[in-house]
């Protein structure tokens, strides 16, 4: 009960600034080919509608990493070309799985084109933020990332992953830090298996 109460309120402490119209698909490709290093506070919305919270860092291409705050022991990384999620509570290695798979990659592709062909399935303004859906053009069946824009300046700060099982997950973010300075160690997956 707590749990469908909860997400209401976080909608609200989490409303979005009032934008002034609709971005273009190539002010939000040259934002986050600009977008180098962040770091964020985030709020996770299960696809079982549990809450997780925690932090996550963004280096890009290719790199991104989830710290999520206790309760939850679990830690993903993403480097490499791959994505391997540590859960602290398991004696078994991590789930690893090619990034190219999921729909984080086009976030976190070298050059973000959102105008290639079928790649953005949605454009939209829902009256706050920019919408855009995408996905991979030559897999579609990996699934799509839903991603919400502000502008003023132009701002990611939210994006729901819809992934090739059905499942859906939100992460919303309390604002991207762009002064952020992050070393790459923090995205090494090989020197996490070896401290295990």
């Amino acid at each position: 009960m707590t749990r469908v109460l909860l997400v209401p309120a976080l909608w609200l402490a989490l409303a979005l600034p009032a934008a002034a119209d609709k971005l273009s698909l190539n002010a939000i490709s040259n934002y986050l080919n600009g977008l180098q290093q962040a770091k964020s506070p985030f709020t996770q919305i299960n696809e079982d509608g549990s809450i997780s919270t925690g932090t996550i860092f963004i280096k890009r291409p290719g790199r991104i990493r989830f710290e999520y705050n206790p309760p939850e022991q679990t830690l993903v990384l993403a480097a490499g070309g791959e994505v391997a999620i540590f859960d602290e509570k398991s004696n078994v290695g991590p789930d690893r799985y090619p990034l190219r798979r999921t729909p984080l990659s086009i976030i976190l592709a070298k050059n973000v084109n959102l105008n290639q062909a079928r790649m953005v399935t949605g454009h939209s303004f829902d009256g706050t933020a920019t919408v855009v859906t995408a996905q991979d053009p030559e897999h579609p069946e990996y699934g799509n990332i839903e991603m919400k824009f502000t502008s003023g300046p132009i701002e990611l700060r939210q994006w729901v992953i819809n992934s090739d099982n059905g499942s859906t997950t939100t992460v919303i973010l309390s604002g991207l830090d762009t002064r952020a300075r992050l070393n790459n160690n923090m995205f090494n997956i090989i020197a996490r298996l070896n401290d295990n």
